[in-house]
Order: C-alpha cells, then sequence, then structure tokens
C-alpha cells in the first residue's frame, strides 16, 4: 500500500484516502497501519461535537468540512461520529449502523464528487454480503449541509436518501431472505411486465408479491431490499394479514435468485406502455384504463417524485369529473333532462356562499342541460340543489349506482372513493367535485367505465379466484334512460365542449369530462380528465396541472389511442 492511501482497522472495516478525495471502508485481515484519516471519534482532527458554531449561510470551508466529517465517518463504521455531524442523529444513527449490520454491506468505497453550493454528491461503490454470497452494489447520492437551529453548527440535513437515493423517510436498507418468493407478473396475454420495462408497476409487483407470492407457489432466494417505513407497514393485505403499503418492499440486489411464481393479471402491456409514456410527459401525473365491461384494470401508471401510486391510492377532489355523478343523479330524480334548459349564469349563491365559472363565463338563457354539461358549467349544476329532496342524494347515488365506498378489493391496496353526506355550502361544492369529496384515477375510471355500460363493476387487477376473496357489488344498475343521456352529454364534451381538442385524436365511439379541482395552497389547480373509446374507459390527474384539459386531457388520449 503506497502513501497515497493509508489506514487501519476499525471495527473491521478500513478507510481508504485517495489524495484526500475519497472514504472508503473495506474488510482487511492483518493490517495494523497507522491512521492517515479517521481515528476513534475524531474527523479529520475535529469532531462534530467540537465544530465551530456560524451564523448565516453555510461557507464553502463548513460544507467541505461537514461532509468530510460525515462521510470519512460512515466509511469507517462509527456510527456515533456520522450521526453527530448531521440535525438528526438519532435517525442517522441506526441507519448508518444497519448499512452494516443489517445491510450487510462488507464492503464499500465512498468518492465525494464536486460539491455545488451546499450539496455535496458521492457515489458509492459497495459489496454486499450474505451466508457467503457476494454480489457488487454501486449507487450515487448527495448530500446538503445547513447550519443547525439550535447550534448553529453546519450539519448534514438527514435523509433517508443520503444512504442510497432510493429511500424514502423512514425506509431502510435490509439484505437476507425475505418472507415472499419472487413474482413474474404477466399481463392478460401473458407478456412480462418488469418494473425496469414499466416503472410504474415496482409499487404494484411489490404488493402482488407481498400478497400473492406465498400462494402461487415458488422458492424464495436472497436480496437486498428496501424496507417500507414502520408508520406504514401497517395496512391491510386482501387477505386480511398486515401487508406493506404502496410503496412495498423494493428489491435493489439480488443476491441467489429465487424461483418466482407466475402471477397473471389483467393488465395490457400495450396499454400499460402507452400509459408509461403519456405521464412521463408530466411531473405529479397519475392514469388508471379499465374495460367498462367487466371492471378489468389495464393500466396503472404514476409520474411523482414520491414514488407514490396516487393513480389508485390517492385522495384529491375530483372537480367537475364528479359531475357525471351528479348528472346522473339529476337525471335519475327526473330534475334535468339533457335537452332541457339548465341556466348558465356567471355565478349562483347557495348556503351564504357565491359559486362560479371558470372566467365567470355564462351561457345564453335557454341552454338546455347537455350544453352546460359539455362546457362544464358549475351554475348550471348548483342551481339544481334545492329540487333535491334529500342532502343524500349524491352520496346515494355515487355508492348506490357507481360502487364508490364499497369497499374495493382490486388485488392490492387502493382507495375507493368518498362522497361524504354534507349540507349547505358543502353541498353545492360537493355538486361540482370540490369540498370533502375525495377521489383517485382509478375511482374516475371506475365511474366513466359505470356511465358507459350502465352497471357497475368493481375494478379488478387480478382474478378473485386467486384468493377467493369478495367483490363489491353496487345496489342498483343505472336506468337506461339515465345511461343514455349521460352517454349522449359525454359524447358532446368529446365531441364539441371542453374535451374537444383533447380527444380530436381519439377515434371510436368516444365520450369525455374535464375537471379542474381548486386546491388550499396550490398557484395552480389539479387537472383532471376522463374519457371512454368503445370498451376503454381512462382517467387522469395531474396535481397544479391547471385546467383538465392541459394536462390530463393529452395524458388519457394517449391512453385511450392504445
Amino acid at each position: 500500500m503506497n502513501g497515497a492511501a493509508k489506514g487501519a482497522i476499525i471495527g473491521g472495516v478500513f478507510l481508504a484516502m485517495v489524495g484526500g478525495a475519497g472514504y472508503g471502508m473495506y474488510s482487511l485481515v492483518g493490517d495494523t497501519g497507522d491512521t492517515g484519516g479517521a481515528k476513534d471519534d475524531k474527523v479529520a482532527g475535529k469532531t462534530a461535537a467540537g465544530a465551530s458554531r456560524g451564523e448565516g449561510p453555510v461557507t464553502e470551508k463548513e460544507t467541505s468540512e461537514a461532509a468530510k466529517g460525515f462521510l470519512a465517518a460512515w466509511a469507517t463504521g462509527d456510527e456515533r461520529t456520522a450521526a453527530d455531524w448531521t440535525n438528526n442523529a438519532s435517525e442517522a444513527l441506526s441507519a448508518v449502523a444497519e448499512f452494516k449490520t443489517r445491510a450487510y454491506v462488507s464492503k464499500a468505497v465512498i468518492t465525494p464528487g464536486t460539491p455545488n453550493g451546499t450539496t455535496v454528491p458521492f457515489k458509492v461503490e459497495a459489496e454486499v454480503t450474505y451466508e457467503g454470497t457476494t454480489k457488487s452494489l454501486a449507487y450515487e447520492s448527495r448530500l446538503t449541509v445547513v447550519r443547525g437551529l439550535s447550534t448553529g453548527k453546519a450539519l448534514v440535513d438527514w435523509q433517508a436518501s443520503v444512504i442510497h437515493p432510493d429511500l424514502k423517510r423512514g425506509e431502510r436498507l435490509r439484505a437476507g431472505t425475505p418472507a415472499s418468493p419472487p413474482v413474474k407478473l404477466v399481463d392478460r396475454n401473458d407478456q412480462e411486465l418488469t418494473p425496469e420495462k414499466y416503472p410504474s408497476l415496482r409499487p404494484v409487483l411489490a404488493q402482488l408479491r407481498e400478497v400473492y407470492g406465498g400462494k402461487a407457489g415458488g422458492k424464495a432466494g436472497t436480496e437486498l431490499w428496501i424496507e417500507p417505513a414502520a408508520a406504514t407497514a401497517t395496512s391491510t393485505s386482501q387477505d386480511g394479514a398486515t401487508g406493506q403499503d404502496a410503496g412495498g418492499r423494493r428489491t435493489l440486489l439480488t443476491l441467489v435468485a429465487g424461483e418466482p411464481s407466475t402471477l397473471k393479471t389483467y393488465l395490457d402491456a400495450k396499454v400499460q406502455a402507452a400509459a408509461e409514456q403519456a405521464v412521463a410527459k408530466y411531473p405529479e401525473s397519475s392514469v388508471v384504463a379499465v374495460k367498462p365491461s367487466n371492471g378489468h384494470i389495464l393500466a396503472i401508471a404514476n409520474n411523482r417524485k414520491d414514488g407514490y401510486n396516487a393513480a389508485m391510492t390517492g385522495t384529491r377532489a375530483p372537480g367537475s369529473t364528479m359531475k357525471i355523478v351528479t348528472a346522473a343523479m339529476l337525471l335519475d330524480r327526473g330534475k334535468v333532462a339533457a335537452d332541457k334548459p339548465a341556466p348558465c349564469d356567471k355565478t349562483v349563491s347557495w348556503g351564504g356562499r357565491s359559486f362560479h365559472n371558470q372566467a365567470n363565463f355564462q351561457l345564453p338563457a335557454g341552454t338546455n342541460f347537455s350544453t352546460s354539461f359539455a362546457r362544464s358549467c358549475n351554475t348550471a349544476f348548483i342551481k339544481q340543489i334545492d329540487e333535491v329532496d334529500e342532502d343524500a342524494a349524491l352520496s346515494k347515488e355515487a355508492t348506490e349506482v357507481f360502487g364508490i365506498g364499497l369497499d374495493w378489493k382490486t388485488g392490492i391496496k387502493s382507495f375507493d372513493g368518498k362522497v361524504p353526506v354534507t349540507t349547505g355550502a358543502e353541498s353545492a361544492a360537493e355538486y361540482i367535485g370540490q369540498g370533502q369529496i375525495t377521489m383517485n384515477p382509478l375511482n374516475i375510471a371506475s365511474i366513466t367505465a359505470t356511465a358507459r355500460s350502465g352497471r357497475f363493476h368493481q375494478p379488478l387487477l387480478v382474478s378473485p379466484e386467486l384468493d377467493g376473496r369478495p367483490t363489491a357489488t353496487a345496489a342498483r344498475t343505472m336506468k337506461a334512460s339515465v345511461r343514455g343521456q349521460l352517454v349522449s352529454m359525454m359524447r358532446l364534451t368529446a365531441t364539441s365542449g371542453t374535451g374537444a381538442e383533447a380527444m380530436a385524436s381519439v377515434g371510436g365511439d368516444k365520450g369525455a369530462k374535464t375537471g379542474s379541482a381548486e386546491v388550499d395552497g396550490s398557484a395552480s389547480p389539479d387537472s383532471w380528465f376522463t374519457g371512454f373509446s368503445d370498451d376503454v374507459a381512462a382517467a387522469a390527474m395531474v396535481e397544479g396541472g391547471g385546467h383538465g384539459a392541459d394536462a390530463a386531457g393529452p395524458i388519457v388520449a394517449s391512453v385511450l389511442r392504445s
């Protein structure tokens, strides 16, 4: 070993400093050399506790010192010192310690990159060893240095992603033999669906593996994986056992391959590919496609920084896409008709609150309900509220006809929508998809599918025969006259209403509904759009995406064209 890389064994780990720029930990046998870098609880001659107190923005020197202190301590396996160089010592302490003891990292080289302000990128080249098998693992991460609120010292802003970029808050790296064997996911035509090709299916595959892996055969191997946060590991799986949330366990490295079982889904690889490509163009977007004739889920896609499966478990106000249910309720009770007038004024008041249309538009006197629907006129809907005798009318329609809130068991964790019973201004808000209503693209796609077919079919990702789980059944079938008028209004929306531009490229028998949902504290509304073409219904949502046709519309159109 030359003078550029001296070190000593510290807890079975070796620190190398290459030209002062690299930190490494190696498994070494019999080396008793002097330390040229960190020693005991010291880092570059200074402990975190002894770091000077500063004020104002973190300086370049402070950034370098804190990053060097943390990375060198991590490299030597000195979790106590590494933790003290962060602003959350308790979380950092266990994460750094478990890098060796629970992730079984037997060797690693940590190489810092060029700092960018107070952010320092670094590369980790590691080896994971478990029960005699060793595999390489390489990745890049970064840390940011901030000033401690109480101490004034420059400290690493602790995030789980410092240890590995795929880690989210509360998650941990683990290696060993998983409880569930690996699962090979295939679509309705037996085409394999891998998370590498279809990234949105990674959390879906994780959940399916957890719920069905033990039932579908196969044999577990050994792996390095991301263990979900404890706060999200207490949800109930489809078979009633404790399962994982939408993030699920995610495999990072396979040390010894298991024997996977094959799990057939109702997904369609072609539609899934189109969905993945469509959401890739819009940050914070999600989309779901289903078959109206049977409720089979054809595609699930998300493009989100947090990796959350908002497509199936999101809880956001759906905006005017909810008018599909409101219109059905009004038609069902004979309060409106597609060809009868439905005044669309600039504003209307209800329950002490004023409601208006987008940009305060209004339509000429005598405009029929079909046109008000196609133009997404809020006031035309709210003006009907006093014509409905019972406050629970909208909630009943949503549950009894559209199956909302009936405890759907799709095959993985999903949220089946919520339309609370409200009064006054809150009732008026719910008529146009605001207020306390919460939905996700899966719910709205199902609502569209029900409108299209006239009958609720609970969305399904995998066959109920796999585990004998019950499926939800709506209390009532939509009246034929209601379905006819509702579908005709959605067709009008897709051809000459607010959805016309987005749906122009979609062929077949098509219909649509746009939506914009105001969110407190957001500069721009959420963009919602739903539509059907023949026997495919799709719905999309883009957080902060603007009006329905702006962002969500093109996503739905892309999926329907597939």
